[in-house]
């Protein structure tokens, strides 16, 4: 399928910038592009699982930032209908292109897969715990950011573990925020990990935000 976005030439420059200049933009707010996805999106749940990756992939070749948006769109439609293999073929795609807006919502579609199917989340976790890419160490850390009572503490201690004396911001970033919703359904548990651990003074003024209150 051939879809193409239409994007207003006057918003590129803005986007561009507000992501460092790192991707080219069609032009298109997430709004506008929502409604333009709509119907891809809708006549998704028709194809065969193969070619709805197909054209995952396809879209995530495209230089323009958006259509990368509108891929993982496509899978977070679509999740469900993913085998385990089917799933763990996207992976190849989180760390292409990577930054932060991508990587956060690629995390969104593997959680989702977990809460769908638990009786997956540990294989699904070894997939980014311990992995090479800095960005897939992200999803580790931050991969059960929506979770409460179901949230593993074992399986977040050791992601935060990992990367526990990094210096890349976006792994102590990730520390923190996981760290921080957390405490909004375990503050004790919390208190307790930033007390015995080392952390650094964003992931530790992160986590505190709501202890503080």
């Amino acid at each position: 399928m051939n879809f193409e976005l239409n994007g207003q030439v006057i918003n590129r420059e803005p986007m561009e910038r507000y992501m460092k200049n790192k991707f080219p933009f069609a032009g298109v707010k997430s709004p506008d592009r929502k409604l333009q996805e709509r119907e891809l999106l809708k006549q998704s749940r028709n194809w065969d699982t193969a070619n709805l990756i197909s054209e995952i992939q396809a879209l995530y070749q495209k230089p323009e930032r958006e259509y990368h948006y509108v891929a993982i769109d496509l899978a977070q439609r679509n999740y469900q209908r993913f085998s385990l293999k089917e799933l763990k073929s996207l992976l190849l795609l989180v760390d292409q292109k990577a930054w932060w807006d991508t990587v956060d919502s690629w995390r969104k579609v593997f959680a989702s897969y977990v809460i769908k199917f638990p009786e997956y989340k540990s294989i699904i976790f070894n997939w980014f715990f311990q992995n090479e890419s800095m960005w897939l160490r992200r999803i580790s850390i931050i991969f059960q950011l929506t979770e409460k009572e179901t949230l593993d503490t074992e399986m977040l201690t050791e992601a935060i573990e990992v990367d526990q004396y990094t210096n890349e911001f976006f792994l102590q970033k990730a520390i923190g925020w996981a760290l921080r919703n957390y405490s909004k359904v375990k503050p004790g548990w919390v208190g307790d990990f930033i007390a015995t651990h080392e952390l650094s003074n964003l992931a530790q003024r992160e986590a505190s935000k709501y202890l503080n209150n």
